[in-house]
Parts: structure tokens; sequence; C-alpha cells
């Protein structure tokens, strides 16, 4: 009778020691999962290195994203023409800078005075020039009524270096006798052979005539 009464408690402490390792075998499972999993999360993998970076190189952003890049071309080739197109346009000269404007001096009145002379002489020159163009000019030393004194004042003129002649005129008073040196078609020629004359002592009047 004993026997039969402890059958059932030895079998109610078999089942209850077999449930009680099922959870201790799950607990210690579950456990062992997680130390794994955690040692895999903080070990470095063949694709990563320490700091937790890719081996692999990084690409930039715009080469992975440029779909044109085939279309460039050669770098080099394209250097190699801008060089080309450099040397084949011509260098720019620089104007050089312009000397500082340098203003003369102030004349004085005296200058002013002289240049005022220069000016009246050169067209007093050229009115004599233009004066020479219309007339001639002739040096008379006399008129006389006897041939005889004309021709004796014409060898006075010829003993100081003079060449004189002899023009006959006839009017209503009758014949005269003109001793005449010319003809001089310049103004400046004749007052030189007048100046002359006058330092020996030889007056003369000028005669002007149309050409």
């Amino acid at each position: 009778m004993k026997a039969q009464q402890n059958a059932p408690k030895q079998k109610n402490s078999q089942r209850g020691s077999t449930l009680t390792g099922i959870i201790i075998g799950l607990v210690v499972g579950l456990a062992i999962a997680v130390g794994v999993a955690m040692v895999i999360t903080k070990s470095s993998t063949p694709f990563t290195n320490k700091n937790g970076k890719s081996d692999k190189a990084d690409v930039p952003l715009t080469q992975l994203q440029d779909p044109n890049k085939p279309l460039y071309g050669n770098k080099d080739a394209a250097k190699e023409a801008n060089k080309e197109l450099t040397a084949s346009k011509p260098a720019e000269t620089v104007a050089p800078p312009k000397p500082p404007e340098v203003k003369p001096p102030e004349k004085t009145a005296a200058e002013k005075a002289a240049e005022r002379a220069e000016r009246a002489e050169a067209a007093a020159a050229a009115k004599a020039d233009n004066t020479d163009e219309k007339y001639i000019y002739f040096l008379q030393v006399g008129a006389f009524k006897e041939q005889v004194a004309a021709e004796n004042s014409r060898a006075k003129l010829a003993l100081i270096g003079f060449e004189a002649r002899i023009v006959e005129k006839t009017s209503d008073a009758g014949t005269m006798y003109h001793v005449r040196l010319g003809p001089y078609a310049q103004l400046e020629t004749m007052n030189r052979t007048r100046a002359r004359l006058s330092e020996n002592s030889v007056d003369v009047a000028v005669v002007r005539t149309v050409k």
C-alpha cells in the first residue's frame, strides 16, 4: 500500500525537474545567443576597417552623378589646343605713357615787340615783292637840254664805277637828254645802288615805270 502511494509522488517530482531543466536550458541558450551577437557586432568585418569605414576608396559624388563624363574627351588634348590658341593670339601692346606737357615760358615785352617788328618787316618785304612784280625802277642822275652835258655826266659816273645810259625824250618844251642807271627789277637792288651813289656825293631821283 505504501509503495502504491509513493509512486504518484515520484512521477510528479520527475515532471517538475524536467520542466525546470527545459526552462534553464532556454535561458542559458538565450544568454549564449545574446553574447554571440554582441561579439559579432563589436568585431571588424573583412569589408570594414577598424574605424568602421569601408576599405573601398571614396568616390566623389560629382563623379558618380556626372553621366556626361565620356563626352569630355582627353584633358591633355584640350590643354594642348588651349596653348596653341593662346600662342596664336597677338601680344597686346601697351601704349607708353604720354609725357607731361611743358608750357613755354611767357615772353617778355621786349621779345613781343621784336616779334611784332619781324612780322612788320616780313609784311613789308612781301609787299615789296608784289610791287616788284608790277614795276621796274631807274635811277636818274639828271636831265639835260644839251647832249654834250649828258655825255659829260655819263663819263663822270663811269669814272666812279657806274654804267649809265642816255635816254632822249621829246616833248612840247623840246628835246631832253636823261642820264639814267638801270633798269632794276627789284626795289632792294635799286636801293643798294642808290646808297653807293650817295656815298660818292651823287644825287639821283627814282623813276618807276610799269612793266
